[in-house]
């Protein structure tokens, strides 16, 4: 197979592909699947941060006016658009991440579905509402405003998808956007940017700068910059957060990964319970924030299950993402060694490996593939780095308990807030878990991995700070404006003591 590089065209500002004429930042992409594939290589500007910026700022005076049909019309050309180009946007993302082909092909899929999903559906929580005599003779109306200038900050795993979810909700209610995406997948930003030009938006309206560290903080930090929404790492999104402290008025929305548990009682379907754990662990080599970290069983099925659920694990095809396997490779070197040394971590603190997580080199391909992992747990511990850590690998952790307390209490010990499963024929038990589990997704008899758009999408403490994406992403892209309609004319007889009117 012979991949070419990718001519790097420059960022993509008010409507055309801008040379970087001064660069402040050259790295280069290699594939983590093959590292003979040079995929692209970019240089970015600073300038560009404030040329994207204006040209954001001076498109929303005319997008904002905008009416919301010509809006949709835009972007069910766009839909066209990603529709036509659905296997060149997939390539994309497996030469950039590893994923196999199978697995890129339905995250490119998924840009069409969620602008027909936020149009048919998501739209209706901003639609208009009166009510009548809100006040005597006076109607109320509740009206949903745009923003402003969105600053969207993509991540590696779903480099295509993720912004997507946070870019169509801003643009469909007015909003314009300045999108930067992971310095680990800036070629999947830039066929995003190709798919925008082909559809034709108005100038200014979607803006794509490319960059690092330094140039996402100068994008969240910028003046012009309304909202900044966020997917990726707990630590990023502290430091987006810090670095807006003293501009309040921005709207942050930050999704910042999860240590996600499964639990599976002493009633469950184990064959299902155990093919869809073994999703939840190593779907995309792990590297979802909705990924399954922690599997705590009830001790009555715990040795039926581990055995059946190392079986199976061991079966699992990991190869180079053009033959289709179930698990690639993890995006780095970085995160290859970060994940052999928690293996480390995890015996020293006394867990029992069961199976462990190694480099790999399948094919002859040179990457940075790793074997699955699995640890038994023998008691939870609190303090325990390896079991409070987000790995961002496929890595899981084995728990076994005797009753539903003690399984909610290791799943709430993390202080992340995502994703949770729970299978049970048992109502109760599942009821139970959705008051006292602190996560903004909980799934009945179904794996942490997979989410609806027609859901909104979110978690609590180190996870997210409660603006759920998905469905609702139209909620953190538009303010609420309330209005006091009168109808009534003036009453002389009304007027309050103390005036004399007219």
């Amino acid at each position: 197979m012979s991949l070419t590089p990718i001519n790097h065209k420059g960022d993509y500002i008010n409507g055309k592909f801008i040379e970087i004429k001064k660069s402040d930042e050259t790295w280069e992409n290699v594939s983590p699947s093959d590292s003979k594939d040079k995929v692209i290589k970019i240089d970015s500007s600073y300038d560009h941060i404030d040329q994207a910026c204006n040209a954001a700022h001076e498109a929303y005076k005319k997008w904002r006016f905008v009416p919301l049909e010509d809006r949709k019309n835009y972007l069910l050309r766009l839909q066209e658009v990603y529709l036509s180009h659905t296997d060149k946007i997939a390539e994309i993302i497996s030469r950039e991440t590893g994923k196999p082909t199978w697995e890129a092909l339905t995250e490119a899929k998924a840009l069409a579905g969620k602008i027909k999903i936020t149009i048919e559906h998501s739209l209706k929580l901003v639609s208009d509402e009166r009510i009548e005599n809100a006040l005597p003779d006076t109607d109320g109306v509740v009206r949903y405003k745009s923003r402003g200038v969105m600053a969207v900050i993509g991540p590696f795993n779903f480099p295509a998808h993720l912004p997507n979810g946070h870019i169509i909700p801003a643009l469909i209610t007015g909003n314009t956007v300045v999108f930067k995406p992971s310095d680990k997948t800036p070629a999947t930003g830039q066929v995003i940017a190709e798919m925008f030009m082909e559809a034709g938006l108005p100038p200014g309206v979607f803006n794509l700068v490319q960059g690092q560290g330094e140039a996402g903080k100068r994008i969240v930090g910028h003046k012009l910059v309304d909202g900044v929404l966020f997917t990726g790492s707990y630590d990023v999104g502290l430091k987006i957060k810090q670095e807006t402290m003293n501009q309040h008025w921005k709207i942050l929305a930050l999704e910042m990964g999860g240590k996600n548990t499964t639990i599976v009682w002493d009633d469950a379907d184990i064959e299902k319970g155990v093919y869809d754990t073994l999703i939840g662990c190593f779907l995309t080599a792990g590297q979802r924030c909705s990924c399954t970290s922690k599997l705590i069983l009830n001790e009555a099925i715990y040795d039926q299950f581990i055995d059946k659920f190392y079986a199976a694990a061991k079966k699992i095809k990991i190869d180079h993402w053009s033959n289709n396997p179930f698990m690639g490779p993890l995006i780095s070197k970085d995160s290859m060694d970060k994940y052999v040394r928690f293996q480390e971590i995890a015996g020293r603190e006394g867990a029992e490996s069961m199976m462990r997580g190694k480099p790999l080199s399948p094919s002859g391909y040179d990457g940075f593939y790793v074997t699955p992992s699995i640890n038994l747990v023998k008691s939870f511990d609190e303090k325990s780095v390896y079991q409070k850590s987000e790995i961002f690998g496929p890595n899981v952790a084995i728990y076994k308990v005797k009753d539903i307390e003690q399984a909610l209490e290791i799943t709430n010990a993390s202080g992340f807030g995502l994703a949770m499963s729970i299978f049970t024929k048992n109502k109760s038990i599942y009821e139970k878990a959705l008051v006292e589990a602190r996560v903004g997704l909980l799934n009945w008899n179904r794996t942490t991995n997979g989410a609806s758009s027609r859901l909104p999408f979110g978690g609590l403490g180190k996870s997210g700070n409660d603006r759920p994406s998905g469905h609702f992403a139209v909620k953190y892209c538009t303010t609420p404006i309330a209005s006091l309609e009168d109808r009534g004319v003036f009453d002389a007889t009304k007027v309050l003591p103390g005036l004399e009117y007219p």
